[in-house]
Order: C-alpha cells, then structure tokens, then sequence
C-alpha cells in the first residue's frame, strides 16, 4: 500500500508491516519517516540492525545471505537498504524473493531517492505494493513552505513575527532541512520571546557563512578556490557532509535529467519546476552546471558521492573532506 508522511505514525500504531520503502528527494522529510519506522520497529523488538549501501561495490549475495540466516538467539533484526539512485539493479531478482514470502524476524527498510516511473512498474515494487508500505515524500511546494515553516515553528514552541517569517521563507525556500537547522538555532536565542527580524536576520546570517547546503551550490557552480575554503571550515567545525551528501547526490542525478530533458526540448525552467526547484539561484546554478559538465563528469562525480558516504562511515582510510575537495576539482571542469 501507499501512504503519505502525515499518515505514517497513525499506520504505524496498527502494526508493522514486513517491508517498508521511504522514497523522496527531501532528506529532512525521508530522514524522519525511517525514524518513524525504526522507532516503531524498536518498540517491537527488532533490536539488530544491519545496513547495505546499493553502490557499485555492494554484494548482493551478502545481502541474500542475511535474510536467510537465522538470527542469534532469536532475535529480530532491521535490514536497511540505502538507495542512492533510487534502483535496485542487480538486487531486484533478490528482493523478487524476500518479498514473495517475507522472513518473519526481519524489518526490510528500503530508503530510496524519488522513484521513476519504470521503476515502479517493476515486479519487486508491485510485491511491496501486496506486502509493505510506500512513503513516497514530496518535495513542500513553494506557495506552502511559509504555512510548513510556520507548523514546524510553533511545534518547537517558537513564536515569530510575520516579518521574521517573510526573511526565513524567502532565504531558506526548497532548503528543507536547512530551515530546521536554523528553527533549532532559534529556539536556543528565543528564551521564550517572539523572535523579530532582527534576530532572524543575526542568527541566519551567522548560520549560512558555513552552510553545507552553500557548499552543494558552489560546488555544482564550479567555484572551486571559494568551495575549497568552506570544506576547511565545515571540516573544522565537525560538520557532518552526509547531510549535504544526499542534498549534492540529489542534484547530480537531477543534472543528469536535465540533460536528457534538453535533448527532448524541455524547458530547462520548466523541468526543474516539476522537480520541485523553486530558488531562482539554485535553478540558475543546475541549468548552467549542465551545459558545462557532460555526462561522463557527472557520472564519475556520482560515483565520487559513494566514496564519500563510505568515507563518512568509516570505511575509507581517507576522510570525505578529501573526496570532497576531489569533488570540487571534478565540477569545477568543463565538458
């Protein structure tokens, strides 16, 4: 079945399903349904976590293997399956088979980029359709970002003036998860008064000097010497980069759509639009990254974002800032 964000929490009460799939490119929106899940698969005593990343260097033998292993002493486990491009490749024969007759000691967490419409024409996803539940998530559309910014303030107790709120919506617009960075910054200054502009407009100018959003757009513009200055810092600082990972592997993929699309006469505008670009500066920066970066540049940059969510993992004897500085020479050429 198909659910929405809003409804997950009450779908969970009911129980668990076997298999759940969160599918979206808002990593804010697709973060806090997993927890949703994992909280709830927890609750039940799904204790054991496994998680596989559907890179080039996955094996999925190894995947198989989990699902038919018995679990020490009984215990049940949480397979995670991180889907970058949002496809199974050669992992679909094997989901074909845990999903025809689930385990029942194990919760299959799919978390997936956006969907393409063949791919959910596929066999494995009409037996999820039968036995789990999909959360696609939706980017917030623009003429709704002000009202979501305003929900997620008052949840956290703050209280903003209309212009404070005018200021965050037009700088923070289409940044989801930029947007609850800054309400949590916030609500640290608030100590229970009403926060004006003023105090929006110190602590959000204060915040984006090191943004790791900030650094996904001078990325994708080629701005390599200023991209280089703010890894240092954001490195300094003991940012995480798998949060603006998902945000830069995202639009990667979404320049390679915009590619395609332009040999179809799409308006660039246009397609972008659709895909929920709304930021007139970012909607500049992707649709002149894809005249200047072929497909090639692009794929070898995707696969780059994989040596770097290894590196963030601990799975690399270099750090993601080096691939991240690696990232930054590869943008920065032209095709």
């Amino acid at each position: 079945m198909k659910t929405n964000p809003g409804q997950l929490s009450q779908l969970l009460k009911k129980g668990l399903s076997p298999v759940y799939l969160v599918s979206g490119d808002e990593p804010l929106l697709v973060q806090e349904c997993c927890d949703q899940v994992r909280k709830a698969a927890k609750d039940a005593g799904y204790h054991d976590r496994l998680t596989f990343h559907a890179d080039h260097q996955l094996d999925w033998n190894a995947v198989g293997e989990e699902f038919s292993a018995m679990s020490l002493f009984a215990e049940k486990r949480r397979i995670e399956i991180h889907l970058p491009t949002g496809k199974l490749g050669d992992g679909r024969a094997l989901l074909e088979r845990v999903l025809a007759d689930p385990p029942e000691d194990i919760i299959l967490l799919l978390i997936s980029a956006r969907l393409d419409a063949a791919e959910t024409r596929r066999k494995w996803y009409k037996e999820l359709q039968g036995k789990g539940v999909h959360v696609p998530v939706w980017p917030v559309d623009a003429d709704k970002f002000q009202g979501w910014l305003q929900q997620r303030a008052s949840n956290r107790g703050l209280s903003l003036t209309r212009g404070a709120l005018a200021i965050m919506s037009e700088r923070l617009e289409g940044n989801l998860l930029a947007a609850s960075q800054e309400l949590d910054r916030l609500s640290l200054l608030a100590n229970g008064n009403t926060i004006d502009e003023e105090t929006v407009e110190q602590a959000v100018q204060d915040s984006s000097r090191f943004n790791g959003f900030e650094l996904v757009t001078e990325l994708i513009s080629g701005r390599a010497p200023h991209a280089g200055k703010m890894i240092t810092v954001l490195q300094q600082e003991g940012e995480n980069p798998l949060g603006l990972l998902s945000v830069l592997s995202r639009d990667l993929n979404l320049l390679l759509e915009l590619k395609s699309s332009a040999g179809q006469s799409e308006n660039p505008a246009a397609f972008l639009k659709k895909r929920g670009v709304f930021q007139p500066q970012r909607a500049r920066a992707l649709e002149q990254a894809a005249r200047r970066l072929n497909r090639s540049q692009l794929n070898e940059a995707i696969s780059l974002c994989s040596q770097i969510d290894r590196a963030a993992k601990g799975f690399d004897t270099l750090t993601p800032w080096h691939y991240l500085r690696d990232m930054s020479a590869l943008l920065a050429g032209r095709s």
